[in-house]
């Protein structure tokens, strides 16, 4: 049979760019998501015989057991590596977000992703040397003014990959991140007001984020990292809020975030 990968948020951008490209190298290919009409048009760019699509909110547990269910059974009971990348952002001052919006980010981008973790382990520990991806961002290095929410959600993102890959460790699972900047989707549309965004521009597209996901799931040496900033920029950025002390990330931070 052969290898099985399941993504959500598949139907568009970042998460129809990692179906594809696992596809192209040959996988059977799950793709989840609540854009019908946008996996039917993944479905038949992949082939019928190759992808299973299905509906799925991903904050609901009762529709990541039935979708898993289902796909098990086109996969052979295999699921090789989950690609949890579905979610969603608000940008703008904290306080002018209602909270009902920064809540539904919370339940999209943290309880979806437990969510999915929690109900793929079973079929993770099936199949030998299993993966899980978690679309955490850059927005996890440091708390993004602009972005709180969205923000907050993948520092939570990043703790739960960093705590999961220690303890599924003994079950040869590894849970590992990716962390892009931004990236040219349909997620920035409407996002050029904010000051981020202005400084540091959008250097990535959703090829370059699906390449660092095929990379991240087929390195599984026992260095190899649990997090993976995807292009220079990041790689640079990362590095320096690691090396400076804190009251220069934070300067760094603002500068980025502050109009000039």
């Amino acid at each position: 049979m052969k290898k099985a990968v399941f993504v959500t948020g598949a139907a568009a951008g970042i998460g129809r760019a990692v179906a594809l490209e696992f596809a192209h190298q040959g996988w059977f290919v799950g793709a989840a998501d609540l854009d019908e009409v946008g996996l039917a048009s993944l479905k038949a760019e992949i082939g019928a015989e190759r992808c299973f699509t299905t509906a799925l909110n991903v904050a609901d547990a009762k529709q990541w057991n039935k979708a898993l269910a289902s796909f098990g059974k086109a996969s052979g009971e295999r699921l090789d590596v989950l690609v949890n990348n579905a979610g969603i952002l608000s940008a703008g001052a904290f306080h002018e977000i209602p909270l009902q919006r920064h809540q539904s980010i919370i339940d999209i981008n943290v309880s979806g992703v437990m969510a999915g973790c929690h109900t793929a382990y079973p079929y993770l520990c099936k199949t030998p040397k299993s993966t899980v991806i978690n679309m955490a961002s850059a927005s996890a290095m440091f708390g993004q003014p602009g972005l709180a929410s969205y923000s907050s959600s993948k520092f939570a993102v990043r703790g739960l990959t960093e705590a999961l890959d220690c303890e599924w460790a003994e079950q040869g699972i590894r849970v590992k991140s990716i962390w892009p900047l931004f990236v040219q989707t349909n997620m920035v549309v409407g996002l050029d007001k904010l000051p981020s965004l202005k400084s540091l521009g959008i250097r990535l597209n959703a090829d370059d984020v699906a390449r660092a996901v095929w990379y991240a799931a087929n390195d599984r040496g026992e260095t190899s990292p649990i997090h993976y900033p995807v292009g220079l920029q990041t790689k640079v950025l990362n590095l320096a809020i690691k090396l400076s002390p804190a009251w220069m990330s934070r300067w760094i931070n603002q500068r980025m975030s502050t109009e000039h």
